[in-house]
């Protein structure tokens, strides 16, 4: 495993977890650099939460190797927890105490420096906006603030590497920005994993994404590289006299043909292919009366959809 550079917070190679006879992890690969924003996308049962859990040491992989900025997790499982901080599904927390009596309690078993606890408290709560709030006992605060907490216990030590489990879970629109532009803020020193369901939070925060689908990864890109995932590969057409369906199938090189309104059609390329030229000149041949020819722009949404598609389910 190589994981000499220094910018390399997260390595994990070969990655694997099987549940009895079920596998829900296959010989995963995963790289993260500090200043990074990773976003870990797929269908309930693809993997992420098995992924997250073994990245933190909360579960052994049945096989593979993890370094958090350098350590084995394995060999050194103290030393790389101390890195690492993290934000679970259901967050841990203490409904009886306090939010200040609870985050000195995660500041504590983070082993922060009793001179330092106090601000680091402090900070956490600031970043957070619970500055108001920490009087209050857990159990009283709302879903959203109690979500608020959590990230506030996985960023109270400072770690290199944060990891986020649906962070904006129970949040209003107003907190949901807030906390997206804390996991941006927080991306550009540290490491971030971020796993939702809300695709356009990827957009908005990560640098990168990996899609998992029954265990393994089906896509692993820039957000600009997912944008881009099936532009060349598929076209929008719009003729003023439209042929049949049939007509543009029959086309060398056409996959699929999609009527999408008013003479207008999606063409999917089949592998390998690129039949515009051939559509130009059928266009121009039969008279269709072709005035615009476009790559089609596939939301993440669209691609997602496609990488996944016949999901699994939890």
């Amino acid at each position: 495993m190589n994981s000499t550079d220094p910018a390399l917070t997260i390595c994990a190679r070969g990655l694997s977890r099987s549940f009895g006879t079920h596998v829900a992890v296959t010989a995963l690969d995963l790289d993260v650099r500090r200043g990074e924003v990773l976003g870990l996308l797929g269908p309930n049962g693809a993997g992420k939460t098995t992924t997250m859990q073994m990245l933190t040491g909360n579960l052994a992989p049945s096989a593979g190797e993890i370094r958090i900025c350098g350590i084995d997790l394995l060999d050194a499982p103290t030393r790389a927890k101390a890195r690492i901080g993290y934000l679970p599904e259901t967050p841990p927390l203490y409904r009886e105490l306090n939010v200040r009596e609870y985050l000195n309690l995660a500041a504590r078993l983070h082993r922060v420096p009793r001179a330092d606890r106090a601000p680091a408290v402090a900070n956490a709560m600031a970043r957070c906006g619970l500055t108001d709030a920490g009087q209050k006992l857990i159990g009283t605060l709302s879903k959203g603030y109690q979500q608020r907490v959590g990230i506030a216990q996985a960023i109270v030590h400072e770690p290199d590497v944060i990891i986020l489990d649906e962070p904006t879970v129970g949040l209003d629109p107003n907190q949901i920005l807030d906390i997206r532009t804390l996991i941006r803020e927080l991306g550009d020193k540290r490491s971030v994993i971020l796993s939702t369901h809300i695709l356009p939070e990827v957009e908005a925060v990560c640098d990168r994404v990996q899609i998992m689908h029954h265990g393994e990864v089906v896509f692993s890109d820039t957000i600009a590289g997912l944008r881009d995932f099936q532009r060349g590969r598929t076209v929008t057409i719009s003729l003023h006299r439209p042929p049949g369906i049939d007509m543009l199938r029959a086309i060398d090189g056409v996959a699929a043909v999609a009527a999408i309104g008013e003479g207008r059609f999606r063409i999917q390329f089949a592998p390998g292919s690129d039949p515009s030229e051939a559509l130009v000149r059928a266009a121009g041949t039969n008279d269709w009366g072709l005035y615009q020819l476009t790559p089609a722009q596939s939301s993440l949404e669209d691609v997602f959809v496609h990488l996944t598609r016949g999901e699994v389910t939890s």
